[in-house]
């Protein structure tokens, strides 16, 4: 049901940091300590794709074109293509894990200091 009446006043006694101008943002962006986070950032994320995804089509590739090889048993019932299937799962999850290590090394401490910069600035 709606009402025209205005909305409650805020009760909040958290103080809002004072933010930034749209000037000091585009001014940030354009900073050498902006672009080494972006170089730091681009150094590791676009390497670590470009190899998962050859990896990936390696994967397809062979399940397409490679049948017998894939279907080359290594224990059991358990082929080639199984274990290069949940290989992809643990690349996956390992790329993931090495991310957000290289995040909480390099990125986070350099993205700090930058906020913390602007938002003292403000």
């Amino acid at each position: 049901m709606a009402t025209d009446a205005p909305p409650p006043p805020e009760t909040s006694t958290e103080a809002v940091p004072a933010q930034p101008t749209t000037e000091a943002f585009a001014a940030m962006q354009e900073s050498e300590e902006f672009g080494e986070l972006r170089r730091s950032h681009r150094s590791f994320a676009f390497p670590l794709t470009i190899a998962f995804v050859l990896w990936y089509l390696l994967y397809v590739l062979l399940s397409n074109y490679a049948g017998g090889f894939m279907g080359t048993k290594v224990y059991g019932n358990i082929n080639v293509a199984f274990v290069f299937g949940l290989a992809q799962f643990v690349t996956t999850f390992l790329i993931a894990w090495l991310y957000s290590r290289h995040a909480a090394a390099k990125l986070d401490p350099k993205a700090e200091a930058i906020k913390s910069r602007m938002e003292a600035d403000a």
